[in-house]
C-alpha cells in the first residue's frame, strides 16, 4: 500500500512515495524467522523493533552474510539449525538512518546514495514507524516524474 497521493517533481515528499504496509520483526526473534518471512514475502528490508521503536534493520544482504558464514562442510539441516540459533540483533544494522515524512524525495535519495543503503525507515517526531522508503520507491517516483 502506498502513500495518499503521488506528487510530481521536486515538491514530492517521502510520505507521498513510502510503503506504508511494512513488516517488522522484534529484536528478540531468531534469524530463521526473518529468513522465512523475507523469503516467503519477497521482502528485502525488515525493520527490527523493540517497544514499538526501530532499533535496527535486517536486509537481504545481512541475511546472505549470515548464511554464508554457516556454509562449508555443513548440511542444509546444520544451516537451518545455525539460523535458528542466531539472534536478529547479531546481524542487523544498528546505526539506522531515518527519514521524516516531510523530507523531500530528492534529499532522501541523496542520503541513500551517499550512505549506500537500500531503504530508510520513515518515522514521525516521536520516533514511531510510519513506513519505509526504498530504492524501488525512489526509482519508481523518478521514472514517473520523467515520463509524466
Amino acid at each position: 500500500m502506498k502513500g495518499p497521493g503521488r506528487k510530481r517533481g521536486s515538491s514530492a515528499r517521502v510520505r507521498d512515495i513510502m510503503t506504508t504496509n511494512v513488516v517488522t520483526i522484534s529484536l528478540d526473534e531468531r534469524l530463521d524467522l526473518v529468513d522465512e518471512i523475507m523469503t516467503s514475502g519477497n521482502i528485502r528490508h525488515m525493520p527490527v523493533t523493540r517497544g514499538g521503536r526501530v532499533v535496527g534493520i535486517v536486509s537481504q544482504r545481512d541475511l546472505l552474510r549470515a548464511r554464508l558464514s554457516s556454509l562449508g562442510e555443513y548440511s542444509e539441516r546444520d544451516r537451518a539449525e545455525f539460523l535458528r540459533a542466531v539472534d536478529v540483533s547479531k546481524v542487523m544494522t544498528k546505526n539506522v538512518e531515518f527519514a521524516h515524512p516531510d523530507e523531500s524525495v530528492r534529499h532522501a535519495a541523496e542520503r541513500m546514495l551517499e550512505a549506500r543503503i537500500g531503504c530508510l525507515p520513515v518515522v514521525d517526531s516521536d520516533g514511531e514507524l510510519l513506513g519505509l522508503v526504498t530504492e524501488t520507491d525512489v526509482m519508481r517516483h523518478f521514472v514517473e516524474t520523467v515520463s509524466g
